[in-house]
This record gives C-alpha cells, sequence and structure tokens, in this order.
C-alpha cells in the first residue's frame, strides 16, 4: 500500500500534513481511551459496593478492582499499539530501532513499545518516525493523567472501604 501523504498537494508540507494526521489520530484515540477509563472505573466504583456471598469483605473487593484497574490500563495501552499498526499500515510513520534501522516487528512488539511510552518508562530501544511521534507524546502525557486518576480513585475507594471496617 502506498504511503498516504504521496496523494497530498504540492503546495502542502509532506511533514504538516503528517502533523496534522498525527494530531488528528492523537485526538481521537486519547478521547477513545478517556471515555474507556471513565466508563470502567465508573463500573468498578459500582462494583465496589456490591457485598454478594463473595464480596463481603473489603480485600477480595479491593483485589477486583485492582485488578480492573490493572486491565483498563493495559486496554488503553492495546488501543494506542492499534493505532501505532494502522498508522504504519497507511505509512505514516514507523517504529525503529534507536540507531535508525527499521524493525520487522508484529503486534506483540508495537504492544511493548506503546507500554513503554505509556508509563513513561521509555527504554529507547525503539523510537517512532514522523507521524508517530505525535501519537507517541500525546500516549506519554495521557498515560501519566489516567495512572494518576487511576491512583486517586484507588484511594478514595481504599479509604471508603477501610473506613467501615473501623
Amino acid at each position: 500500500m502506498g504511503n498516504v501523504l504521496d496523494a497530498a498537494p504540492d503546495w502542502i508540507s509532506i511533514s504538516v500534513l503528517g502533523f496534522v494526521v498525527g494530531s488528528l489520530a492523537s485526538m481521537l484515540v486519547v478521547v477513545l481511551c478517556v471515555v474507556v477509563h471513565y466508563e470502567g472505573l465508573n463500573l468498578l466504583e459500582r462494583l465496589s459496593v456490591l457485598e454478594s456471598r463473595w464480596l463481603k469483605r473489603a480485600r477480595p473487593r479491593l483485589v477486583l478492582i485492582m485488578l480492573g484497574v490493572v486491565a483498563l490500563h493495559v486496554l488503553e495501552i492495546w488501543l494506542f499499539a492499534g493505532v501505532y499498526g494502522l498508522m504504519e499500515h497507511m505509512g505514516l510513520g514507523t517504529v525503529v530501532r534507536a540507531m535508525g534501522t527499521k524493525v520487522e516487528h508484529g503486534v506483540l512488539d508495537l504492544v511493548y513499545y506503546s507500554s513503554t511510552v505509556y508509563t513513561t518508562l521509555g527504554f529507547g530501544d525503539l523510537v517512532p518516525s514522523r507521524s508517530l511521534r505525535v501519537v507517541s507524546g500525546s500516549e506519554a502525557l495521557l498515560g501519566l493523567i489516567l495512572i494518576g486518576w487511576s491512583t486517586s480513585f484507588t484511594f478514595v475507594l481504599m479509604q471508603r472501604l477501610w473506613g467501615k471496617r473501623r
């Protein structure tokens, strides 16, 4: 498949068009992740007040909530990895080795790259090129924000659940 940017008119700079496409992709995936995170935390909050036979005590409910929060973050990492894969397929950039050589990779490599960006761990063994740089920057910022949101959410629930036993 050809590069999407090749179809741009001559008067549009390829780098500007790539930046615009990367920015639009970033905005879409950021909105999607924020909605997923909000709805997921909302569901977990509702689960935290359930008192079934198995979840009478706070400990199993907190473990369930923590597993749910981790699952939300993993889902969001996969969403960004999907955007990277789609953008690579469209010829808008690629993930390359730090030395600049193209990497033959699969989905799990994109998930690995996405997880290092989302958590701002950034080993530096893989780096984005072209339009993927815009998405990577957005993912790092969003990951930081969503991890903070999850921390706040978990803290409030722990206070509520642990406060009931005192």
